[in-house]
């Protein structure tokens, strides 16, 4: 890297899933920019039923960056999906980085942040030519922005969790490369749950067990711990490319009806198990793809 700006990203997304059956969507508005470039845009729009068949999947590059509002339309390669989706949730956004400054410093070189860390969503979905109908889906808002991507990155949501529903968990994790050499994981977000947010990592450096589909960690932070574990259902993970405003890509493999397990600790009081069969969200960021898992067709940006 030399001292100059080597461009920039932004992405405003969302993820809902239907509290009734495995159904969920994810789905992004992008702005990339390389270094003395015009900035482009990109829609991007994945749709799930478990019970149908595999996720559908389209992206749609722009020539000028995308609204922000979750109200549009995406077509390429013979693939295209509409939607019209609103938001509505309570509580502070979330910042998952623990210092304000370090969203103003050059590094990290992501910024994540859930305006909406637990939101409810109306409207409706359309992909290929297929209409749902969304109300009360759960899920949250989110936004993300920075000069490139983790060398690896984890993102974690869950919500609709049977024996709370008011409860929800959104945690980052990444790896860099510092001189050559791969950081450990570092994590940061946090746990709601009894109407009280508690952030997890921080300087408490994670154990966790990483793979495509699957995640075990355990994640500490003040007067709590978190041990997690999700998996994403045979044939619902959606593969795609993401690439650095500097040069390179990386692959972005998620599966936006994922199972996730919870086992939290908290000082004084007694233990709780959390379990959604559908709710979570479950994004890993590797450079290439792993054995068996095919990356959808489209470019980025």
């Amino acid at each position: 890297m030399t001292g100059r700006n080597p461009g920039r990203y932004e992405s405003h997304y969302l993820r809902a899933v239907d509290p009734a059956r495995p159904r969920g969507a994810w789905i992004r508005h992008t702005t990339h920019q390389r270094l003395g470039e015009a900035a482009t845009g990109a829609l991007w729009c994945t749709v799930w039923d478990a019970e149908a068949g595999p996720p559908y999947a389209v992206k749609q590059s722009l020539t000028a960056p995308p609204p922000r509002r979750f109200v549009a339309s995406a077509e390429a390669q013979g693939r295209a999906a509409a939607w019209d989706l609103s938001a509505a949730g309570e509580g502070p956004a979330l910042r998952h980085l623990p210092r304000a400054w370090m969203y103003r410093a050059p590094l990290p070189r992501t910024k994540p942040q859930s305006p909406l860390p637990d939101a409810v969503f109306t409207g409706w979905i359309e992909a290929g030519g297929r209409r749902t109908e969304v109300a009360g889906w759960r899920g949250m808002v989110g936004h993300n922005w920075g000069a490139e991507h983790a060398e690896q990155w984890v993102w974690l949501h869950g919500s609709a969790f049977a024996e709370a529903p008011g409860a929800w968990l959104d945690v980052v994790l990444g790896r860099v490369r510092v001189g050559g050499v791969l950081t450990p994981w570092v994590a940061n977000g946090a746990l709601s749950l009894d109407g009280r947010r508690y952030r997890l990592g921080g300087w408490r450096r994670p154990r966790v067990d990483v793979r495509a589909g699957a995640f075990e960690g355990v994640l500490a932070g003040g007067g709590v711990s978190a041990r997690i574990a999700v998996s994403a259902p045979d044939g619902q993970t959606v593969a795609f490319r993401y690439a650095d405003p500097a040069g390179g890509e990386h692959v972005a493999l998620n599966c936006s009806i994922a199972e996730m397990h919870l086992r939290v600790e908290r000082a004084g009081r007694p233990d709780v198990e959390l379990a959604t069969a559908f709710g979570a969200a479950y994004e890993l960021g590797v450079r290439d793809a792993p054995a068996g898992v095919a990356v959808e067709p489209f470019p980025d940006p």
